[in-house]
């Protein structure tokens, strides 16, 4: 099976039964910086054990280099010494976005936030990233009293590093081991640009109108007040914007056209999550089925 060719590649004395993912995602400068954990058990995501941090920094506002940032993920997961650690962010406001058909967020994934549930730790931590990053999940782990195995998964060349050698691993190409170790990797990745551009979605929200040049104070609280919601406001026409009290014509325009230009940001964000969970997706079949796909695929094409 996968699991067991992933063992055997990794020097791991038991097949990886439970892996969990950490991504981190921000901006160029450290903006709505976040991570991802996802979870496979089995060869299968279980999303519902999927978690997700904004990450703080010494002084909560994040903005750390990425390997300070998986320092405090590792840590906020693992502390207390008990395995569960914390439950990340909530997740609430999307279930109940989804409940009443708001469109405007991701495919919901519904969070298990019991403390206690994560009673055990995984056989298996892969991080996003080469040397550097598994240096750094391996420092904080040990830091923490936890012996893990952990590699690291690098994109250049889909190499997998390991602590024991400097060489890193090169897993057969199309193999079920490869298949599973990136399919992981590919969904934390996702799942943080998820939850990166979700942020930044709300950042905008609030910002968006302070963009447009002749939108101060006063008309961003008039034109606010008129609408009493963004979502109105972005539904609004150039018309309806201008028919505000003390908003010109071109100033109401320029707001039109701004909105139009975040939505089409916004939608282009969703399209590109959506297409990456198609085309990594198949989260929900072991990766022994889809390799072994590729495998009669090749060996029906007569080579």
């Amino acid at each position: 099976t996968a699991m067991n060719d992933v063992a055997k590649a990794l020097g791991l004395e038991q097949a990886p039964l439970r892996i969990e993912c950490y991504d981190i995602s921000n901006t160029v400068g450290g903006a709505f910086q976040v991570a991802s954990m996802v979870v496979f058990e089995d060869a299968i995501a279980k999303k519902s054990e999927y978690r997700r941090f904004a990450i703080r920094g010494a002084d909560g506002q994040g903005a750390l280099d990425d390997l300070s940032a998986l320092y405090e993920t590792l840590t906020r997961r693992f502390q207390h010494g008990n395995i569960a650690g914390d439950s990340g962010e909530s997740m609430d406001n999307e279930r109940r976005a989804s409940e009443h058909g708001d469109q405007t967020h991701e495919p919901t994934v519904q969070q298990n936030t019991n403390r206690h549930h994560f009673a055990y730790k995984p056989n298996l931590v892969v991080v996003d990233g080469g040397k550097p990053q598994l240096t750094a999940a391996l420092t904080q782990l040990e830091g923490l009293g936890l012996d893990i195995p952990v590699c690291g998964l690098a994109k250049a060349d889909e190499e997998v590093f390991v602590p024991w050698d400097e060489t890193p691993v090169v897993l057969p190409n199309g193999s079920a081991s490869l298949y599973l170790i990136k399919q992981v990797r590919d969904e934390a990745h996702r799942f943080a640009i998820t939850f990166h551009r979700e942020l930044r979605g709300k950042a905008m929200t609030v910002s968006v109108l302070d963009e447009v040049e002749g939108v101060g104070p006063t008309r961003k609280r008039a034109i606010m007040r008129h609408f009493g919601s963004m979502k109105k406001l972005r539904a609004a026409s150039a018309d309806e914007i201008a028919a505000v009290k003390g908003v010109p014509r071109h100033v109401a325009e320029d707001v039109y056209r701004t909105l139009r230009a975040w939505d089409a940001e916004r939608e282009a964000g969703r399209a590109d999550g959506r297409a990456g969970e198609h085309a990594d997706g198949h989260t929900g079949e072991r990766a022994d089925d889809r390799a072994g796909e590729h495998t009669d695929g090749r060996a029906g094409s007569g080579s």
